[in-house]
């Protein structure tokens, strides 16, 4: 008689015990492989940081300023630099600017006003400015009231202006139409008619226009702005006349 085969068994506890020597073996292996991976790359940014870098307040050498670079000194702006001569008691503004929708100087109204000065002192002599330039808008109102009432000025053709106003002549009234080109003389805003219509025949309207061009003719002088200032261009829009003014020296207020 043959004897039977061993039954062969295993221990399902020592089994259990290999398979978590397993895991903790592979998860410490894992571990271990991703510490080393975390100090390369610390080591590498390390020494890429201290290649290109220089300690702090080191000025960078002339091989790296840039191809071609050249040095270059600062220029300061017009009114960076203080007058020579400033007194204690005085402040001193290197540049100012200024801007209102309206102002009204002496009487007279100016509209959309955009100033800007250089050099500016203040002190007990008032308020100079080395360099004034300023634009604003004189209204067709308050160049038409000048002309007599019921006088309308406003935008014509071309850049031109449009005078429309009655007129009395020889013991009548005219419905006068007038247009000029505006230009400055002598400081002042000038629209001289180079076209006068009064209605009639074309014989009698060239002889009354000769009578009545002075009734038209426009010559404004801005008042209430800054003494020193000078009229220098000036040009029509739709809300009245554009006027640009510059001056040096310019006593803005006593």
């Amino acid at each position: 008689m043959t004897a039977p085969d061993p039954i062969s068994t295993t221990d399902p506890a020592s089994t259990g015990n290999d398979r978590a020597r397993t895991t903790r073996k592979r998860a410490l292996d894992w571990l271990i492989g991703a510490g080393g991976m975390l100090l390369v790359l610390v080591l590498l940014a390390a020494i890429l940081w201290v290649a290109f870098s220089r300690p702090a307040g080191e000025s960078p050498p002339a091989e790296t300023a840039g191809a071609g670079a050249t040095p270059t000194t600062a220029v300061p702006s017009p009114g960076a630099t203080p007058p020579p001569g400033l007194l204690p008691d005085e402040v001193w503004l290197g540049d100012i600017e200024f801007e209102s929708g309206a102002v009204v100087a002496a009487g007279t109204l100016l509209r959309d006003v955009r100033a800007s000065g250089i050099n500016v002192v203040s002190g007990t002599e008032g308020i100079l400015a080395a360099r004034l330039v300023v634009d604003a808008t004189v209204p067709f109102d308050v160049v038409g009231d000048e002309l007599g009432p019921d006088t309308i000025v406003g935008p014509g053709e071309g850049g031109e202006a449009r005078v429309v106003r009655t007129v009395e002549a020889l013991g009548r009234e005219l419905d006068v139409v007038a247009t000029g080109t505006v230009e400055v003389m002598a400081g002042r805003l000038v629209v001289e008619p180079t076209s006068i219509d009064v209605g009639g025949p074309a014989f009698l309207a060239d002889l009354l226009a000769s009578i009545v061009r002075e009734f038209v003719t426009i010559e404004h002088e801005i008042e209430g702005l800054p003494e020193g200032l000078v009229l220098t261009s000036v040009r029509v829009q739709d809300d009245g006349f554009r006027a640009h003014l510059e001056g040096a020296d310019v006593v803005v207020a006593n």
